[in-house]
């Protein structure tokens, strides 16, 4: 089975998870990780993950990047175009297994990017295999929560399973 874990990050806190995503699912996929700015492509692949940080409720946009920027984003291209406009190029992707995690800051807050980005891969025509999950950092830049990571790829491995079961069976 393979595997695209595709993610956007400003301070590499979405980076750490999107790796210990991938690492969970390397048990039983093959496993592409690759920054939204590549733009790669889902074609061929058994399963998609996609991860970005939670700006103002929701995905980034290129007003919240670029106020990012000006509070420290370390990463190269940053401010580039994020999983917003990744899944919004995206082709139709009916019947592609997927699900979808962000980082977000430990306070309480109503909006979630990954939960924008699963309703996105649904329209898209995805099979959403389990509800948006969320990872939480210590403040805007991070550090990720202690445990964060390990949670992570104890969750890309539960995504795994199902997957292993119907690709053994032919079913879906």
């Amino acid at each position: 089975m393979k595997a695209l874990v595709v993610y956007e990050s400003m301070f590499g806190n979405t980076e750490t998870i999107a790796r210990a995503v991938a690492d969970g699912l390397a048990e039983t996929c093959e496993v592409t990780l690759a920054d939204v700015a590549s733009a790669p492509s889902a074609e061929g692949m058994d399963l998609l993950v996609a991860g970005a940080p939670t700006h103002a409720f929701g995905l980034s946009r290129p007003s919240s990047r670029e106020q990012a920027k000006q509070t420290g984003a370390v990463r190269a291209g940053a401010t580039a175009a994020g999983l917003r406009e990744y899944l919004a190029a995206a082709p139709p992707l009916t019947g592609l297994a997927a699900a979808t995690f962000d980082t977000r800051v430990d306070k309480p807050i109503t909006g979630s990017a990954a939960r924008t980005a699963h309703r996105r891969l649904r329209r898209l025509g995805c099979r959403m295999l389990v509800p948006p999950a969320g990872f939480r950092v210590a403040g805007t830049a991070g550090p990720m929560l202690a445990g964060e990571a390990d949670r992570a790829r104890r969750w890309a491995a539960g995504l795994a399973a199902p997957l292993e079961s119907e690709h053994r069976t032919g079913r879906r």
